[in-house]
């Protein structure tokens, strides 16, 4: 082979006495061919593939560019030198050109080369042309190719330059050539590091320039410096960041991973089938082996048929193992292959490259041990360090790059797929479940001083919790021990044995530091392993449960069907309905046909399943038997409104195009429009979440709406009226559902419990039991005289005497009754934020009230119109927008955080978790020393027996060191996991103990999901994240500390290299910190809305599905995802852009490290250079680790300062003070109000003012008034919920004031308007704090009509009642909220519209049991309905904040003042009416 090259090349091909020198060269024929042929291997074997583009490509060519240009231009100078090259070689052999060497012929290599060179130049004209269609131009095989081409060419460039320095050129033309080929050659990378951007892809390029970035940009990650220098100069906003590439959007991965999930599910489901079929043919042998007969084994096959349909239809949900497993896993790994594929390329060949690094370094020490080796050795060993460093930091920053993007895309995937899912998973843990909770029904514990039984209740879980946490923290501690020590036990244990085993075996410098540095290769994956181990489990916990909840089958509406043959709207027939698989019909043999246009109302007792009939039209409920055929397009509007956290108007639009005319109709017809002044910024004013600024009735107009406006063929309307003041109510039965409404075309079916609409609807349906029981109009009904005409008979005597004329009421004559504002807005209960924002308005209010014409709704609409063109030009109104957005901190996280962190720990442990870790430090460096100071006694006994004494001394010091170090480590960890767990308590208990005692208006103005936000993530990170990232930065920096002092004690010289390195260091580190914590801030700040809509879509998912909107809604969740996903890729590429730079920093020392060991090798042994570099080898990794740790704790210690920030939040009064009350406080229930005043913040109005009153014991008062008159205020007055801003209130001659708030609010009780619940048990709902026997408790129950339904229960008082009492219906929950007042049975109870959502019958049974049970109470009535008051002593009514009337019914009729007005527009006409 040798000879064959030789005479190829006309020269030698090798000789070792080439490099036995210290000027050391390379055969110039080996220079020709080997150097020559390995760049344009590469190019020919990956080059033509680039090709492909020509012919499969979809974009469109793009244009011409000036980089383009001077590529192919340089391109063709190098196609020209080397076929001049060959012209000129044929010239010289033809005799035309003179030989520069006496021979008749070139040798074969001056024709093979530029040849060569020549078809490889034309190759990478067309993959130049061929990259015009891919937005980066720039091919990475190409850029690969020339560094191949210019780094191989180096050896013959010094080998020519050599020769003409010595003037020994023969060849001078092909000394030109050459020359000229590498200096373009040169030019070319050079101008391939420039990103070649065409004109129509640079607004591209502005919003992601990654998708236009050159190879070597792509490589270092160069392309993102713009984000990362603008960072630096400001806090980045989520507007700052580059767009996502379209392959990283949503809706792109999604849509793959629904392809190959859909299919995976598919087959996964017929396995499973085929595994049932043989495990019931087994069944099927087993049983006809027991001697089944023919007719038993066939009854079998029925019952099992049956199963079988039930079965199917349950899908996978029945039972806990049955459902198709090993899926996803499958389903994701198709999806993401070929990312999973690169990843899994690049990492096998960094793990190649790390064994090298050993290998030299033993080549190092060899160097300095032998003072007869060549200068050179010692410099290539040093640059081939760097070199393999090198390429092994390009190829794991790229590897991470594709581990992070693909879990990037694996999460967005998945949530994806879990949101369409469009269901709730209710995987919660439980604390967090009893938290949300309790700040959603925070006003419940406030007025019932429920807060201590709760905090109890909450800390118990958590003890719980943290004991786990302790637990997982120790055998964390142990294994970490375990993992970090094994390397060290590992070379403590072999250096032992090596040199115990033979006498003759030394240990010197090269065999203990190259052992060493393999060792450390084990270091990293044994920390990792534990984590691994432990994410594994996690994997597999979380693929089951998405494999059952993704794999289950979707929302079953098979018996809904769209048939539009039949004649009717909707059409039952023989229709069965449960809530559940395999459970009791909730709605049973049901057969009603609806005609289009019919107004049909549907009544019935509490539990009749009356809701249940609208779910089963709307598809929500599992089908027993028959069908429902529904033809035309569906609104609906739910018993409780769901309000979306939105503008008012896009709550009504709700994704409909909007239209002014039809837009105003329905504002006037629904009563809207009058609340439009109390909005601050009119129908542009934000509704907080879950409605929070809006009352029960309004967002129950808002609801209705959202309803009318689209415009739909039939409305299902459940229990619309319930929540609205009975003017308001029959006003929009008037203009929106009656005969005259805009409804009056279309077919609307109303479930109701008020009985004074019944006349005027087409027709009605009584059920009980989930049955038809009557149906008919109500005349016939009447005639029949059943049941239902009893109910009327009984409870709807006074509806029926008013005539129809009383009853309507148009909005004129209800605007003249006072200067009180409209009559659309009833009492809000218990908003803060809403009465704060009317109290604001009110100005406006009343001159707008004023300029109202008696009979002109257009002038309302009109008024309204001007308000808001009046308010166009300002770009948002004060008060416009309700919550402000999350706070979110920018620059340094303040160092008192950290203090108050450590101050939670406790100084004395956090001192010796700092010992500790210093003290396995310093035992580091020791052993090191020492393995260093041994080796190099190895030199002294070359050749002679190495004496035992000093052998067992080496030993059993190293193995000291390495005892200690390991026992320090574990010592720090256990210091440290105790420290964490006292300060998750200290922090835990502060926070929650805070938030229990903030006032309400603190709830009223902050989202729920920012105070769980505190308990739920900021508390994760508290107790999981925060102590790890803390006990990764100490022992990170402390190691680096370590290990730059091995090396300035090896080699002093390397001090002055430091400085220069560590600035650098510092300068990218303050770079990518400032960036890195303020993209972790806003991807925390990004995350939220993703939550909030998804538990909005959750909240409101009956209503999404019935108008269809199932598709906007997905659009919109991808759209926030991708928002987050912007700045977590961003966040991925700034973490890689830091690696890229400070892996280079690392290099750097090593390389460093290695030279001044080169330089300095006459005074330097051996075992301090083996120390020296295998120390350097590790500092790599262990910058790029500090630099992310101090990002990372950073950006932890923020959960630190976020709940800090609410353990600061200003408290209400003290909940027990020194002056308590009587035992038997308050025995008569006297309430006397003293020049009474109260505002809801300082800065503004009163919203009470001056109230003067005597109630007399046992009295029963009424309160009433229009919105904003202050009746809930009042409520909140007496319960201390606001604070006096004049004057007092006496309870039995006792200032409230003077109290503590428990002991106040102990000793009254309210039944308030919306039922609130909590999970646990049904006694706990009633008494939490255990305070009554079961006899008391059952005895409250039989008064509230809820024993009986109690009783039926499987477990009674145990009963377990879900999150927020959804397995009771509201009714029910309304019935135990009365049951939890008879048990406490103070003096002074407070009815706030307690009985909106219960039956006439129910209704009547609440008011006798209240008229019986607190006979000696004094009550107050707050009243939406003014029947429900008309037989109370006095009458209380309020106006603007002041008292305006306080009479007996009675008298205030007679008076013809606001009262009388205010009856006559509820259709009393005398005081013959009484309540029910």
């Amino acid at each position: 082979m040798a000879a064959a090259l030789k005479q190829f090349c006309g020269s030698v091909f090798w000789n070792s006495s080439f490099l036995d020198r210290d000027d050391a060269d390379l055969p110039l024929c080996f220079e020709q061919t080997v150097l020559v042929w390995i760049p344009l291997g590469f190019l020919w074997l990956f080059g033509p593939w680039q090709l492909l583009y020509l012919c499969t490509s979809r974009m469109k060519k793009s244009s011409v560019t000036r980089v383009y240009l001077i590529k192919q231009v340089l391109t063709l100078l190098l196609l020209l030198v080397a076929l001049t090259e060959v012209i000129f070689t044929i010239a010289e052999d033809l005799g035309k050109l003179p030989h520069p060497a006496p021979v008749s012929r070139n040798p074969a290599v001056q024709y093979t080369n530029p040849a060569l060179y020549c078809i490889s130049w034309l190759l990478v004209l067309l993959i130049h042309d061929s990259r015009r269609f891919t937005s980066r131009r720039d091919s990475g095989t190409l850029c690969i190719f020339l560094i191949l081409s210019l780094l191989c060419g180096v050896f013959q460039l010094q080998t020519l330059i050599r020769q003409a320095v010595q003037g020994s050129v023969t060849d001078v033309p092909r000394f030109s050539f050459f020359l000229i080929s590498y200096g373009l050659q040169l030019l070319l990378f050079f101008t391939s590091v420039i990103s070649d951007i065409a004109p129509e892809m640079k607004e591209a390029a502005k919003k992601n320039p990654e998708i236009v970035a050159s190879f070597l940009s792509f490589l270092t990650f160069h392309w993102y410096s713009r984000m990362v220098l603008k960072g630096f100069r400001k806090p980045l906003v989520t507007d700052d960041l580059w767009d996502l590439k379209d392959e990283h959007k949503t809706e792109h991965i999604f849509g793959k991973l629904e392809k190959n999930m859909k299919a995976r599910v598919r087959k996964a489901q017929r396995e499973l089938e085929i595994q049932h079929r043989k495990t019931k043919c087994h069944s099927h042998v087993t049983d006809h082996m027991n001697g089944l007969s023919k007719a038993q084994s066939q009854d079998a096959l029925v019952l099992e048929e049956k199963e079988k349909k039930n079965k199917e239809k349950g899908g996978t949900r029945d039972s806990s193992g049955d459902y198709a497993k090993k899926w996803l896993l499958a389903a994701v790994f198709r999806t993401f292959a070929g990312n999973l594929a690169k990843a899994v390329a690049l990492k096998v060949v960094q793990d190649l490259l790390v064994f090298v690094s050993p290998q030299l370094l033993k080549l190092m020490i060899s160097f300095v041990s032998d003072p007869n080796a060549y200068l050179w050795h010692g410099y290539l060993y040093a640059a081939l360090l760097f070199v393999i460093a090198l390429i092994q930091s390009v190829c794991l920053q790229q590897y991470f790059q594709l581990c992070f993007e693909l879990g990037m895309l694996v999460r967005t995937a998945l949530m994806a797929a879990i949101y369409k899912k469009m269901k709730n998973m209710k995987y919660k843990d439980e604390r967090m479940k009893i938290m949300n909770e309790i700040i959603s029904g925070i006003k419940i514990l406030k007025l019932f001083a429920w807060e201590p039984s709760f905090e109890k209740r909450i800390g118990r879980i958590r003890a719980q919790e943290l004991k786990g946490l302790l637990h997982f923290a120790y055998l964390q501690s142990i294994s970490i021990f375990f993992f970090n020590c094994a390397p060290l036990l590992v070379s403590v244990a072999t250096f032992a044995v090596y040199v115990m085993v033979d006498e003759n075996n030394v240990l010197d410098a090269q065999k203990a530091f190259t052992s060493i540095s393999l060792f450390n290769v084990l270091r990293f994956p044994l920390v990792m392993l534990p984590m691994v181990l432990s994410s594994l489990v996690q994997v597999n916990v979380s693929t089951e449960r998405l494999e059952r909840y993704l794999g289950s089958e979707d929302l079953n509406t098979s018996a809904i069907w769209h048939d539009p043959s039949p004649g009717c709207a909707v059409h039952f027939s023989e229709a069965s309905f449960s809530w559940e698989q395999n459970s009791d019909a909730t709605i049973r043999d049901i057969n009603l046909q609806i005609p289009h246009g019919l107004l049909l109302a549907i009544v019935g007792p509490v539990g009749s399943g009356k809701s249940s009939l609208v779910s089963a039209i709307l598809g929500e409920m599992e089908n027993i038997k028959g069908h429902i055929n529904i033809q035309g397009s569906v609104a609906y509007v739910p018993q409780q409104a769901w309000i979306q956290n939105a503008t008012l108007k896009d709550n009504i639009l709700f994704g409909s195009p909007f239209n002014e005319v039809r837009y105003q109709q329905v504002m006037e017809a629904c009563a809207l429009l009058p609340d439009l002044q109390l909005l601050p910024g009119g129908d542009l004013t934000e509704i907080g979440e879950k409605g929070i600024n809006l009352s029960g009735g309004q967002k129950q107009r808002v609801s209705l709406a959202r309803a009318v406006y689209s415009n739909a063929d039939i409305y299902l309307l459940d229990d619309p009226l319930s929540a609205v003041d009975s003017h308001v109510g029959r006003h929009i039965f008037d203009k929106v559902l009656g005969p005259e409404g805009l409804l009056q075309n279309k077919t609307r079916i109303l479930v109701t419990h008020s009985l004074s609409f019944l006349a005027h609807v087409d027709d009605i349906v009584v059920l009980v039991a989930g049955g038809v029981s009557e149906q008919g109009s109500y005349g016939t009904l009447l005639a029949n005289g059943g049941a239902f005409a009893q109910l009327l008979n009984t409870y709807g005597n006074q509806q029926e005497n008013m005539t129809e004329e009383e009853v309507t009421v148009s909005m004129g004559e209800e605007l003249e009754l006072s200067e009180d504002p409209e009559p659309g807005a009833e009492e809000i209960p218990t908003d803060v934020v809403t009465m704060t924002q009317k109290n604001e308005a009110s100005v406006q209010q009343k001159s707008f009230t004023r300029s109202l014409s008696a009979n002109s709704n257009m002038s309302l609409m009109k008024a309204h119109q001007r308000k808001l063109t009046e308010k166009k030009p300002m770009t948002e109104i004060k008060g416009q927008r309700l919550i402000d957005k999350e706070t979110m901190e920018t620059g340094k996280v303040k160092f008192s955080m950290y203090l108050q962190y450590f101050r939670a720990v406790g100084w004395c442990l956090s001192i010796w978790v700092f010992i500790a870790y210093v003290g396995q430090s310093a035992a580091f460096v020791g052993s090191n020393l020492w393995l260093s100071f041994w080796t190099n006694n190895a030199s002294f006994y070359n050749n002679q027996t190495y004496p035992a004494a000093q052998r067992d001394l080496h030993i059993g010091v190293y193995g000291a060191l390495g005892a200690s170090q390991a026992l320090f480590l574990l010592t720090a960890a256990l210091l440290a996991a105790n420290g964490a767990v006292r300060a998750s308590r200290v922090l835990h208990a502060r926070l929650l103990c805070n938030i229990l005692h903030v006032p309400m208006i603190f709830f009223d103005t902050t989202p729920t999901g920012r105070i769980v936000n505190r308990f739920a993530k900021d508390i994760f990170t508290v107790d999981e994240t925060l102590p790890m990232s803390f006990r990764s930065w100490l022992n990170c920096l402390l190691g680096i500390f370590s290990t730059l002092l091995i090396i300035c004690l090896a080699t002093p010289y390397f001090a002055i290299v430091i400085l220069p390195l560590g600035l650098l260091y510092y300068f990218i580190q303050q770079f990518y910190v400032a960036t890195s914590r303020q993209l972790r801030r806003l991807d925390s700040v990004t995350r939220s809305p993703i939550y909030s809509h998804f538990s909005e879509t959750v909240a409101g998912l009956s209503v999404i599905r019935a108008y269809g909107h199932q598709e906007r809604f997905l659009k919109h969740n991808e759209k926030l995802v991708d928002i987050n996903q912007k700045c977590v890729y961003s966040w991925i590429i700034s973490n890689r852009w830091l690696a890229v730079r400070l892996e280079f920093v690392g290099n750097l020392v090593v390389f460093f490290a290695a030279l001044l060991a080169v330089l300095a090798r006459n005074s330097v042994a051996s075992g301090i250079v083996g120390l020296s570099i295998s120390s350097a080898l590790n500092v790599t990794s262990a910058l790029n680790w500090l630099v992310r740790m101090t990002s990372e704790l950073e950006t932890n210690i923020v959960a630190v300062e976020r709940v800090h920030e609410y353990t600061k939040v200003e408290n209400e009064a003290p909940w027990v003070t020194a002056q308590s009350p009587p035992s038997n406080w308050p025995s008569n229930g006297e309430i006397s109000f003293i020049d009474y005043q109260v505002r809801y913040r300082p800065e503004l109005e009163l919203v009470l003012d001056g109230i003067i009153c005597d109630i007399k014991s046992t009295e029963k008062i009424g309160v009433v008034g229009r919105t904003g008159a202050g009746k809930s205020s009042l409520t909140n007055c007496l319960f201390r919920i606001l604070e006096a801003a004049g004057g007092k209130i006496l309870i039995d001659g006792l200032d409230i004031a003077v109290l503590g708030l428990h002991d106040l609010r102990r000793n009254i009780t309210i039944i308030p308007q919306d039922p609130v619940l909590f999970s646990g048990t049904l006694r706990m709902n009633l008494d939490p704090f255990d305070q009554h026997s079961d006899e008391e408790v059952w005895h409250a129950l039989e008064l509230a009509h809820l024993k009986s339904y109690v009783h039926g229960l499987p477990e009674e008082l145990s009963h377990p009642v879900s999150e927020a009492g959804e397995n009771l219906s509201v009714g029910q929950r309304q019935l135990v909220c009365l049951a939890r007042a008879l048990l406490r049975k103070s003096k002074i109870l407070i009815l706030d519209e307690a009985t909106a959502a219960v039956d006439m019958e129910t209704d009547h049974l609440i008011q006798e049991t209240i008229r019986s049970e607190f006979a000696s109470c004094t009550v107050l009535t707050i009243a939406h309905r003014l029947h429900t008051i008309m037989d109370s002593h006095r009458v209380m009514v309020l106006q603007a904040g002041k008292i305006v009337e306080f009479d007996s019914p009675e008298e205030l009729l007679k008076q013809q003042g606001v009262f009388a007005g205010m009856a006559k527009d509820a259709g009393i006409v005398g005081t013959q009416d009484t309540a029910m």
